[in-house]
């Protein structure tokens, strides 16, 4: 194998698990150990660069930074990471001076955003300070999108929402709430520079079984239930409440309908527990209020007496895995489960009834915009899209991925540049060390339990649908957990001219990540030849140059390292160094920084 390229950003941002694992890529060591040093304002700010929404992400957060963490490898638990972001938005002061501004004089381009969710408002976040005209149109009379409507307030209280929304748009947005985009065409006559469409994914699907429409007063879906909570419009529901679907949304169903009547809830999924799309910890939550859960069943028909739902029946299945793998289910028998109403939470789909099917843009599969996957530019140019509206729903955190890169495509439009050709990612590499045996960071290995989060009592939460049930770590508790982050950032970084061979380096580390060898003829061939197997193959080797003895390699498996700096307290000839890694991200307007 040929020496890894260590100048490339790629390598080493891929070593940190958890910012390559965020679509965002926020810096999540940085913004931890600002954390753990009590710097609050400067941790949430860190975090804002990229993730924009600290305090909404840290209670709605899809966490995929969680699965990828190096201390989930090691323990069964990751670092509670999520959780963690949000301590930096609770416990931070006034940092509205700090916040990206708008020059008082425009650049003369008028950009407009179609909905006024996560997506579209981060691309107001990033064009307002290059001096765009950026108008929002919203059909409801706030920001948000469906972050405002279908998460409940128990989970995002809406000061937060408004608090972090606002923060752009007092930027200078042009809000035009209560308007409804009827036409792109007629949009597009209005001569803006570039349009960009965040209008979500607002339909939810239905469910066509016999009986569905004998008794539709009592069949609801479920993201138009959550909204009607939100509004006001449903105030109760009837007692024994059947939830159709295992994802978030049927997980915010099922918690609200309990806040509202209901007292036999049960949620219904068509395959077993490791197949559901909730999060694990949305179906703790609704477990802990006692949300009954029952497991490969599929809805046969709704049972309708008299004009009246009572019931619906169920096939009972069995799952395997075929000749060719995949799984296949066989009924194995029916059962009939009393209800007095349902609601259907199986998915949502993309409703564009507003762009016209003669203005040039292109539609594929699923009745979907053709959209650019690295632009984001649909087959009409200027016209962009993002978030839900994109390709499909989506968390708030991919949402926000796609603004920043639609705002780059943006400003790449308007001043006429090639779309295709994306501004470069950076880095900084800069030695953590203080002394001879001393580091910037802590490097000592702690098998220290994720912190519990605490949660408002039973009585509490139920008594008023607005009280937020959790209640965010302690900072004593975010003192702790912050000390479990293994410090991924901190890079094992290698000089082979120097090193010497003395495999002292091999001998201190406790994962067995290192290994002298003569090189392969390939990755899986060297894979072969290390201390200990290298599986994850997911996750690159390093390998250094020759090195000067034995024109042998020095060969790390970066799958399996804990960053604990032995490496380098050990080598006599400084050959290992423990330098801060910084992923420096371009944003519209701005090189990479």
């Amino acid at each position: 194998m040929g020496a890894t390229n260590v100048s490339d950003p790629r390598y080493y941002h891929k070593v940190v698990d958890c910012q390559w694992a965020c679509p965002a890529h926020t810096n999540v060591p940085g913004y931890l150990r600002l954390i753990a040093q009590g710097r609050y304002d400067d941790s949430y700010m860190l975090n804002r660069e990229s993730n924009v929404f600290p305090g909404i992400l840290g209670r709605t957060c899809d966490r995929p930074c969680e699965p990828a963490c190096r201390r989930g490898r090691v323990e069964e638990k990751p670092v509670a990471i999520c959780r963690l972001k949000r301590v930096a938005s609770d416990l931070r002061g006034d940092i509205t001076d700090r916040l990206p501004k708008a020059p008082a004089v425009k650049n003369g381009r008028r950009i407009a955003c179609v909905g006024a969710g996560p997506a579209s408002l981060t691309v107001a976040n990033d064009l307002l300070p290059l001096g765009y005209d950026v108008t929002i149109l919203e059909r409801l009379a706030e920001p948000g999108g469906l972050m405002r409507i279908n998460i409940p307030h128990f989970r995002l209280p809406g000061a937060v929402l408004d608090e972090e929304c606002n923060y752009i748009i007092n930027m200078g947005a042009t809000m035009k709430y209560g308007t409804h985009v009827p036409s792109l065409k007629a949009l597009l006559d209005e001569h803006y520079d570039a349009v960009f469409i965040g209008s979500g994914a607002p339909k939810g699907k239905e469910l066509d079984i016999p009986g569905r429409w004998d008794a539709p007063a009592q069949v609801h879906i479920g993201i138009d239930w959550l909204a009607n909570v939100h509004f006001a419009h449903v105030t109760k529901i009837e007692p024994r409440v059947l939830i159709i679907g295992v994802g978030n949304t049927a997980m915010d169903c099922c918690r609200t309908v309990k806040r509202v009547g209901a007292t036999d809830v049960k949620v219904i999924a068509r395959r077993g527990r490791k197949h559901f799309k909730a999060s694990p910890w949305e179906l703790e939550d609704a477990e802990e209020e006692l949300v009954e859960i029952i497991e490969n069943h599929a809805p046969k028909r709704f049972i309708v007496e008299n004009g009246t739902l009572t019931g619906m029946e169920f096939e009972q299945l069995a799952w395997s895995v075929d000749a060719k793998g995949r799984q296949v289910s066989t009924v194995t028998g029916t059962v009939v489960l009393p209800c007095d109403a349902v609601i259907l939470a199986i998915g949502q789909d993309n409703a564009f009834p507003w762009i016209e099917r003669d203005i040039g843009m292109e539609f594929g599969e699923w009745d979907m915009p053709v959209v650019d996957k690295v632009t984001h530019e649909s087959t009409i140019p200027g016209v962009f899209f993002g978030g839900d509206a994109a390709w499909g729903p989506q968390n708030i955190i991919w949402a926000v991925a796609h603004g920043h890169e639609a705002a780059i495509s943006i400003h790449a439009r308007c001043e006429q540049r090639e779309l295709h050709v994306r501004p470069p990612v950076g880095m900084t590499l800069a030695s953590a060390k203080v002394g001879m045996q001393a580091w910037t960071y802590d490097n000592d290995y702690d098998a220290i339990k994720r912190a519990k989060m605490r949660h408002e009592d039973l009585a509490t939460r139920f008594r008023d649908i607005g009280v937020e049930v959790e209640l965010g770590f302690s900072p004593e508790q975010a003192a702790h957990e912050v000390q479990r982050c293994l410090n991924c950032d901190i890079q094992t970084h290698f000089s082979a001219p120097l090193c010497i061979e003395c495999d002292a380096c091999v001998d201190v580390c406790p994962t067995s990540c290192l290994t002298i060898t003569t090189n392969g003829s390939g990755p899986d061939a060297l894979r072969t030849q290390l201390t200990a197997p290298a599986l994850n193959m997911a996750q690159e080797l390093y390998v250094s140059d020759a090195l000067p003895q034995t024109k042998r390699v020095m060969v790390k498996d970066e799958d399996v390292c804990l960053h604990c700096g032995l490496c380098a307290e050990r080598c006599p000839t400084a050959a290992w160094d423990m330098r801060t890694f910084d992923l420096l991200l371009p944003y519209a307007g701005q090189m990479a920084r």
